[in-house]
């Protein structure tokens, strides 16, 4: 499969000199990493491989202590590093070693772009070069020793088709005229950080489902998830495969009073209540004494805009927008990424920006999108929600007095008045982007991954591992 090219294991300071001296020569190299994320608490990257023209290599960072002089490769600009799906690279790489990435190209964002109806490593090694890559290993723990030939053969695979992968997709991307989009997204992924794990007291907050608890199942949430935290550190495994995300959930709703009906939430005679049932009875209990007032979740860096309009004129913006989508995609035949996500969607039907400057600041708009959509975009705002109602400009807050419906000649509701099938809507003014769920912008929810065009992050609760090559 990788012919006569030669691979070199980096596992000594003078290996490491070695071979990057020789590729900081190279124009351009491809690279990838490995961890141990489903298989230790703290999970860390355990292998960086990089190819070249010439040679695939694999930096075994367990046997190296200092790896700073790859930082200074991975930082130069004049040198394009190649990926495929860069992010929990990029971030992971940042994490253990503070490495930063300028110049970088990502084949999977580069796929997405192109709309190919699969994007994983394998899949486009199979389509272009009619090699089948075996993914068996994807989920390996990397932190084992010693490297086996089986091992070396699995991580070099994942860099040595990466240049040739570069050159098919640029091709295509300079002929569907998306190559400017895609590199504003790469630019924007190698920006990227750490957004797991912190030892943040708000990190039960994360789980999945907990914006739905009040505040009293938050008490008993954060509990039974600092016992799984300790637990998990103490066991060195990760803390989804010692208590499931929804096993916490289900404990913070029910609040089981006794040490019986703790066990019959887990389970009775499940390893899980035999190993836990009394550790998370006491945490149940802990939170229910609980008086504390719930953290903050941390807050992520706004943008504030005035939000214009709301109501009826809004959901008529939201329609507008999702069959103007549509309609491109239908008839452009576009990538659903190529056009906008519903985040922005949801955006756009309250801030109705009137200028291409307005559209630019949207939260998450791309400036490839402003460039290829701007224009049309504007028009539909303009048509829909131009002279429509807007928030109220007195910054107070007017509410509608209910009064009954008004009847007409023939004794029905007069249409447009309350109770004429619309609900009724209170009017508030002085509202910004900063206050609603339109500001949101996690790892999980960019972009790139929006191509069913809805914002659902992952389910896991932590970053465990990179499965962007199957």
């Amino acid at each position: 499969m990788f012919g006569d090219t030669p691979l070199v294991l980096v596992d000594t300071p003078s290996l490491l000199a070695d071979a990057v001296a020789r590729l900081r020569l190279a124009p351009v190299i491809g690279i990838d990493t490995e961890s141990d994320g489903f298989h230790r608490y703290r999970e860390k990257v355990c292998l960086i491989q990089i190819s070249d023209m010439d040679q695939d290599y694999i930096f075994d960072c367990l046997a190296l202590d200092d790896l700073n002089p790859l930082g200074a490769l991975f930082g130069d600009p004049n040198q394009i590093k190649i990926f495929h799906g860069a992010d929990y690279d990029v971030v992971s790489m940042r994490r253990d070693f503070g490495f930063d990435f300028v110049n970088l190209f990502d084949t999977m964002i580069a796929a997405q772009f192109l709309g190919l109806p699969r994007v994983g490593l394998a899949d486009l090694i199979d389509r272009w070069f009619a090699v089948r890559v075996d993914k068996t290993l994807q989920r390996h723990d990397w932190s084992a020793r010693p490297l086996l030939p089986a091992h070396l053969d699995y991580a070099r695979g994942d860099t040595h088709w990466l240049l040739a992968l570069r050159e098919v997709l640029l091709t295509r991307l300079k002929r569907a005229g998306r190559l400017g989009a895609v590199a504003e997204e790469c630019t924007l992924v190698a920006q990227r950080s750490w957004q797991g794990r912190q030892r943040d007291p708000a990190d039960f907050l994360r789980l999945k489902g907990s914006r739905g608890l009040d505040d009293a199942a938050l008490r008993v949430l954060r509990a039974v998830h600092g016992y799984r935290d300790r637990e998990a550190e103490a066991m060195d495994r990760p803390a989804f495969k010692v208590i499931p995300d929804h096993m916490l959930l289900e404990l913070a709703e029910r609040r089981p009073e006794t040490r019986e009906e703790t066990l019959g939430v887990l389970r009775r005679g499940s390893p899980l209540a035999r190993r836990h049932g009394e550790g998370l009875h006491a945490a149940v209990v802990e939170g229910v004494a609980d008086t504390r007032p719930i953290p903050e979740p941390k807050a992520e860096a706004r943008v504030h805009l005035p939000v214009r309009v709301s109501g009826r004129v809004s959901d008529l913006l939201l329609n507008g927008l999702k069959e103007w989508r549509s309609e491109r995609i239908e008839r452009d035949r576009e990538p659903p990424v190529t056009v906008i996500s519903n985040h922005i969607i949801k955006a756009l039907s309250r801030l109705a920006p009137r200028s291409l400057e307005e559209l630019a600041a949207v939260p998450d708009m791309r400036s490839w999108q402003v460039e290829r959509h701007g224009v049309q975009l504007l028009a539909l705002i303009e048509q829909v929600a131009g002279s429509g109602p807007t928030e109220a400009s007195t910054g107070k807050k007017r509410r509608r007095r209910r009064r009954g419906p008004r009847e007409d000649d023939v004794g029905g509701p007069v249409e447009g008045e309350p109770g004429a099938g619309e609900p009724e809507e209170s009017e508030s003014g002085g509202d910004e982007l900063a206050d609603s769920e339109l500001a949101d912008s996690e790892l999980a929810d960019s972009e790139l991954a929006d191509t069913e065009m809805d914002d659902a992050s992952p389910a896991a609760s932590e970053p465990a591992g990179d499965d962007t090559g199957a």
